[in-house]
């Protein structure tokens, strides 16, 4: 695998290319979409919540069964057709005025994202050798930092700017991004739906599988620490620290820039189950150094003291997720059945939503309930990086016995 942040021509680099379409429009809606749906839409930041809580309930739940329609019909044309419905269900935010209205576009929206991930997952299985994959994926996680942060950007503008129309264009640009994404997504070689194998017990679907369940729970458990940058430490910064609130931000950037520029090089070594189990333990150890960190930045004397120990913190805490993506990203391939794919990335996805969903609320409660959460959160970290060694173990032995039944 090449060190060069842009992947190798072909399908790989028309890949990222599709990734970063997409990912500048959804940059700007991220930083707008709040006062978007309560300034110009009218609504109230309370049903705002509850109406993104229940469409990416919904939305997960869906992941699964659109994964499936990947491999039986093909991940190409699913991907193409799902782009389309996301930058439709977007735009349809552009006229919607209730509440009502709102949440039926934000199920569409979020179902058609949650199936759209799957599917491009079974896209780049299809067209990528698994030698290569957890490479390309760390190069696409790149482009979407890069994308993101151009697209925050944008959005920064409009909210500066603060005027309805402003708002009516980041999601006008959100919604032709997608739009984009398909175009560029329809380029790429078609790839024959698979045939399902159903010897050996291969016909069972992913909810059956409880070696593979476990080992997606246990993902999920791991980002748990995905709102930790965005929610945990601007409450910790500013309740619980003497250093200046501004500091949030250079630690965002900071992330964000390792990742854009590290992500490939720390997927390097991950190639398989061994080298992706062993580097989840060691990301274990890191993320617990740097929740660690963070804890003692409150206690730390003077604001600039409490600055240099956030910044150490937040170090640690990029080098513990870009290993820990690493792993997961080995894992979620390798112990899926090669006729399931889009259905088992669908599964493994949810996590995702599961972190977004409990990790708020799992992190204010440890910050305004229980001063020392560093233990807590970084303990929870090592733990499940731990238990992933076994459970991976657990997974592959089902795999090969479903893949060589015995006699």
């Amino acid at each position: 695998m090449t060190n060069s942040l842009v992947p190798p021509a072909g399908p790989q680099r028309v890949l990222a290319l599709a990734q970063l379409s997409n990912s500048v429009g959804d940059g700007a809606f991220y930083v707008t979409s709040a006062l978007y749906f309560t300034y110009v839409v009218g609504l109230d930041p309370a049903r705002v919540g509850l109406g993104l809580t229940v469409a990416w309930a919904v939305g997960s739940l869906a992941g699964v069964p659109l994964g499936r329609l990947a491999d039986r019909r093909g991940a190409r044309g699913t991907a193409v057709l799902l782009a389309l419905a996301t930058g439709l269900s977007v735009a349809s935010f552009l006229v919607v005025r209730g509440f009502w209205p709102f949440v039926a576009a934000a199920v569409v929206y979020a179902t058609a994202q949650s199936g759209l991930a799957a599917a491009r997952q079974a896209l780049l299985a299809g067209l990528v050798s698994a030698e290569e994959r957890t490479g390309l994926l760390a190069h696409l996680q790149s482009t979407l930092n890069a994308g993101l942060a151009v697209g925050a950007g944008l959005g920064g503008l409009a909210l500066h700017v603060g005027s309805r129309g402003a708002y009516l264009g980041v999601f006008a640009l959100d919604a032709v991004s997608f739009l984009l994404c398909a175009g560029v997504l329809s380029r790429l070689p078609s790839v024959a739906p698979v045939a399902v194998n159903r010897s050996a017990g291969a016909s069972v679907t992913v909810l059956r599988d409880r070696p593979y369940v476990v080992v997606a729970a246990l993902n999920a458990v791991l980002l748990l620490r995905m709102p930790l940058l965005s929610l945990g430490l601007p409450l910790w910064v500013a309740e619980r620290t003497a250093a200046p609130e501004w500091v949030v931000s250079v630690l965002f950037v900071l992330n964000t820039v390792a990742v854009m520029l590290f992500q490939v090089r720390m997927a390097r070594g991950v190639t398989g189950i061994l080298s992706a189990v062993g580097v989840l333990r060691r990301s274990g150890w890191v993320m617990g150094a740097a929740c660690g960190v963070f804890a003692v930045s409150g206690p730390a004397g003077s604001a600039w003291v409490a600055v240099g120990v956030l910044v150490v913190g937040a170090v640690l805490l990029v080098v513990g997720e870009m290993g820990q993506s690493a792993g997961a990203w080995q894992l979620s391939f390798d112990l899926a059945p090669g006729d399931r794919v889009g259905e088992y990335q669908g599964f493994f996805g949810t996590g995702v939503t599961v972190a977004r969903t409990a990790g708020p609320l799992v992190l204010t409660l440890l910050l305004v309930e229980w001063g020392p959460w560093g233990g807590a959160v970084g303990g929870g970290d090592l733990g499940g990086s731990y238990a992933m060694g076994p459970a991976a173990r657990w997974a592959s032995a089902r795999r090969e016995a479903v893949l060589v039944p015995a006699a």
